[in-house]
């Protein structure tokens, strides 16, 4: 099958990617909420369940993976060549790791003292550069834009000279985990060299993913495990994230793969066959692989998957078949502007902390208010990003 995703944008899609970040951006709120239901709660590594908090996450890699056949068809479309286009991959895979790593190593691990700095000072910084480097910038002479994407660069590697870690200051920034934008990353990475490969056929690409979760049992193994096979166990949780990611690329490949040649009818039983499929595979894969967020199962990758097909499939029929898409439109801010929505708390957190400023009074830290507070706060991060993308800030990787 070739795919030939139509050239414009699907409204369910930047919906689905809009509610994505703006519930990313409520449930990081509420993480630091008391006295809350358990339900709003990322359940523990090992409890063999999850709720819609642990659903966040493998969302957005979904909706990763539902834009690449859109996205480097369009970069097709516009002329790139074979290579051009293999080097926009690496550097937006590259981009994620690096905001990835710096995020991780403002988490914990630092010596401030060493670095001569507080944290929240360095990780503004940071956020800067990473805004001079990833803007989408219109000015007419390119001159400035490469002065402002060098000067974005320098400084982030002169941040990543002053980071100092450990108890003796001697540490430097190191990959302790790749965060959840470098975990991103490596998923869209590995997800673009497989449909290149197999994108003329769907059924190779459902291969794929059951290769990735082959690969995730594999190194699980008490072989691997025995024979201190480190890369194999390493990679277990990258191939589980790239399932997501490439059930996403699979769905909108149903949906919007010559739509013209089957009718809505048929795309919908496709969809609703894989979805099906995708919560027997994790029923199936439950007695032996425990539902785990942390630990990245399968059974926690299918039924995520599975979720979010059943998700997309709502929204398509409402939005673009019964062409009920007002309400989407107070989601757009998020979805045209899903990275900088992603980073505005961070920048919040850095920039009030260094100007000493509470932000978030302590009356409204638990319960209700608490909730209402983290709902109010995604909403106001969703339009401080409209906000910024009309003063020409707009992150694009």
């Amino acid at each position: 099958m070739h795919p030939s995703p139509k050239p414009q944008r699907i409204l369910s899609i930047d919906a689905f990617r809009g509610i994505t970040i703006l519930v990313m951006v409520f449930v990081n709120e509420l993480a630091g909420i008391r006295d809350i239901p358990l339900w709003m709660k990322h359940v523990p590594a090992d409890a063999d369940a999850m709720t819609f908090v642990d659903v966040v996450f493998p969302a957005f890699l979904f909706i990763v993976g539902m834009s690449v056949p859109f996205a480097l068809r369009s970069r097709l479309q516009k002329g790139d060549s074979f290579l051009r286009l293999q080097w926009h991959i690496v550097w937006r895979t590259l981009g994620l790791l690096v905001l990835g790593v710096f995020m991780v190593n403002a988490e914990g691990g630092y010596n401030e003292k060493a670095m001569g700095m507080s944290i929240h000072l360095w990780l503004l910084l940071f956020y800067i550069c990473a805004v001079l480097v990833w803007n989408v910038y219109s000015a007419q002479k390119r001159i400035w834009v490469y002065l402002l994407r060098a000067a974005g660069i320098a400084g982030l590697i002169a941040l990543a000279f002053f980071y100092r870690g450990g108890a003796d200051g001697t540490g430097s920034m190191q990959p302790r985990w790749w965060g959840i934008l470098g975990l991103i990353g490596w998923a869209y990475f590995f997800s673009c060299i497989f449909f290149q490969l197999f994108r003329k056929n769907i059924f190779a690409m459902l291969a794929t993913i059951v290769f990735c979760i082959a690969f995730y049992i594999m190194a699980q193994t008490s072989f691997v495990q025995n024979h201190n096979l480190r890369w194999i166990s390493s990679q277990a949780g990258n191939a589980a994230h790239t399932s997501i990611v490439l059930c996403g690329i699979v769905l909108s490949l149903i949906y919007f793969n010559s739509p013209g040649k089957r009718s809505a009818i048929r795309r919908f039983a496709e969809a609703g066959i894989f979805a099906l499929l995708l919560f027997a595979a994790g029923y199936i894969l439950r007695p032996y692989f425990k539902i785990s967020k942390i630990h990245a199962t399968p059974t926690w990758c299918l039924y995520s998957a599975g979720i979010c097909c059943t998700a997309f499939t709502i929204l398509y029929w409402l939005i673009d078949i019964k062409n009920k898409s007002r309400w989407a439109q107070f989601f757009k801010p998020a979805a045209t502007n899903p990275l900088l929505t992603y980073i505005i708390p961070g920048i919040l957190y850095a920039l009030f902390s260094v100007l000493q400023i509470t932000l978030f009074p302590s009356s409204l830290r638990y319960g209700l208010p608490g909730f209402l507070w983290a709902v109010f706060y995604a909403i106001v991060v969703m339009y401080i990003a409209k906000g910024l993308n009309r003063l020409n800030i707009k992150l694009q990787l």
